[in-house]
């Protein structure tokens, strides 16, 4: 969808993009034991929702992200590309 609307939009000056979150501390995640999944984490923790703070801030910046569109940002602890170099 963030691809699909940059053709749509961009002409109005309007920036898409998107933010792919990994696991966070949340009241929906609560009940799921954060010991043994942050070990599966390449950086060995679970965020807290602040943490996507900066990944926000960068986004809504005219001026940090002028020429950032139809992109999607992934924040997770690097466990993405964990996921997919267990698969090579």
């Amino acid at each position: 969808m963030t691809k699909s609307l940059v053709g749509e939009l961009s002409p109005h000056k309007i920036r898409i993009n998107a933010i792919s979150p990994g696991f966070f501390k949340t009241d929906m995640t609560k009940e799921i034991p954060s010991e043994k999944l942050s070990q599966k984490i390449p950086l060995s923790f679970i965020a807290n929702p602040s943490e996507l703070d900066g990944t926000i801030l960068y986004l809504a910046s005219n001026k940090a992200s002028k020429y950032v569109t139809g992109t999607v940002i992934t924040v997770d602890g690097g466990i993405a590309g964990e996921v997919m170099n267990h698969y090579k």
